[in-house]
């Protein structure tokens, strides 16, 4: 079990709140580095490609203390608001120039040696403005194969390997809806991130992307996003979860580079700022962790939970 692994009784209901899209814009810097100051989030991870990425950088290199992932990316979804690969690989990027704006693009065309140089230059930027990196983790789900079945993992598991960086691959995938053969090649991957050393969470959780009825009369309310968290907080077992949000300050910038979900990502900076869920999270005995305590167990250090 993880949790005894890093010291903690095996029936330890751990949590990692993660805050993702670090340096997407400057609505998620500002959510993202608010919350971290005050203690709300555990962990954040980068996106380095993105043009408000220095920002974000920045700010992880003077504050050491904090967690901080590199988001390694592949795709750029929104219409409006667009960016490249660090490198020239010529199968990364769509006829603009930018990363694609689907999965089922990444997996169909990517070629996998242009994606481990990619992804490597992405994290070596990160550690190179001063960065200390604590894990990676993945945007869209861009190398799990979840769309074609071409998954992209080898790349990453070299690199969190070679780099003493656990990675968010879920040992109990239980929170996306797989099918017999992606349940069989997740395992495959677990396997092939257990035999090179790789620290890996149990669970990997979040709430849905959007607003129910988003646009409508019938719009989800802040009131019921926040009691649909509240639920999945309740419902967390025992081993180590991750629970990643996408945190970021409601307004016209970041309505103006998304085509959806604003006001969801603004609930979201809400809803961890709310001592509601501060109060359940206590009254539900969760333990929250940064994943510097995974790092410190993959490189043999002594663990800091």
């Amino acid at each position: 079990m993880l949790t005894t692994r890093l010291g903690l009784a095996e029936e330890t209901r751990a949590i990692i709140l993660n805050a993702d899209d670090f340096g997407m814009c400057h609505a998620a810097n500002q959510a993202i580095a608010a919350l971290s100051d005050a203690g709300r989030i555990d962990s954040a991870t980068v996106m380095v490609p993105c043009p408000w990425s220095p920002e974000a950088l920045a700010f992880a290199a003077a504050r050491t203390d904090l967690d901080v992932g590199v988001h390694l990316v592949l795709t750029s979804e929104w219409t409006a608001y667009r960016w490249r690969p660090l490198t020239t690989g010529a199968k990364l990027s769509d006829p603009g120039g930018f990363f694609p704006s689907t999965v089922r693009a990444v997996e169909e065309q990517a070629d996998a040696r242009e994606v481990a140089a990619e992804l490597a230059a992405q994290l070596d930027a990160a550690l190179a403005a001063g960065v200390d990196v604590t894990h990676l983790d993945n945007h869209m789900g861009s190398v799990y194969g979840l769309e074609t079945g071409r998954d992209l993992l080898p790349a990453v598991l070299d690199l969190a390997a070679r780099h003493g960086l656990p990675f968010r691959l879920p040992r109990h995938p239980d929170g996306v809806p797989l099918d017999a053969d992606q349940l069989r090649r997740f395992g495959e991957a677990v396997a092939a991130a257990d035999a090179a050393g790789i620290v890996i969470p149990d669970r990997l959780w979040t709430h849905p992307f959007e607003l129910a009825a988003e646009g409508t009369a019938q719009e989800e309310t802040y009131e019921q996003v926040r009691d649909g968290f509240l639920a999945l907080l309740r419902r967390v077992p025992a081993g180590v979860t991750e629970l990643y949000l996408h945190p970021m300050v409601d307004g016209d910038e970041l309505r103006g580079a998304v085509d959806y979900a604003a006001a969801k990502r603004g609930y979201e900076l809400r809803l961890l700022n709310d001592p509601v869920v501060e109060q359940a999270i206590a009254d539900e005995g969760l333990v929250r962790l940064g994943w510097r305590a995974l790092r410190d167990l993959q490189r043999g250090s002594e663990v800091r939970a």
